[in-house]
């Protein structure tokens, strides 16, 4: 199932939930016409806005990617700020919510490397290209080392 990036984004922004779009999708943003299969955001780690994405998430079934079926998991603000990262299937279309990403930290630490962007009628906080790159290559995943080419030619296009 894919992304429906525009009831997504309406659904996070309607809600006040305050978070960063990092990964896949932040390198679309950027130029990178690489495919992703979820959308990754960080979300800030306060108690209200764990409580606003439990709340706009909740209507859409959050489950935890990859579980089997059954597996008890409750989607609530206790399970959340328990947690840190999460990988969920939702109605929406794949989800990673993550509390912090390797190579850059949690929502307050990447604020400062962020973009902001108009998207599905949206305002979206968007980590910027270079801070991309770094967190990518951070992540030392195959995939992520393979996207940093990609990012470090469109870097070098835009002339940053």
């Amino acid at each position: 199932m894919s992304v429906d990036y525009a009831r997504f984004f309406a659904v996070l922004c309607g809600g006040g939930v305050e978070f960063i779009l990092v990964g896949g999708t932040a390198a679309n943003v950027h130029g990178s016409a690489r495919l992703t299969q979820d959308v990754d955001i960080v979300y800030r780690r306060s108690r209200e806005n764990v409580a606003r994405l439990v709340a706009a998430l909740g209507p859409f079934d959050p489950y935890l990617r990859g579980a089997p079926p059954g597996l008890p998991f409750r989607w609530d603000a206790e399970t959340i700020w328990r947690g840190l990262n999460f990988t969920l299937k939702t109605a929406l279309g794949p989800v990673d919510a993550l509390g912090e990403i390797a190579g850059g930290g949690g929502y307050d630490e990447l604020l400062a490397h962020t973009l902001e962007i108009e998207a599905f009628g949206q305002r979206i906080r968007c980590l910027d290209l270079r801070k991309l790159i770094e967190v990518k290559r951070a992540a030392g995943r195959p995939k992520d080392l393979e996207a940093v080419a990609e990012l470090e030619a469109l870097l070098d296009e835009s002339g940053g």
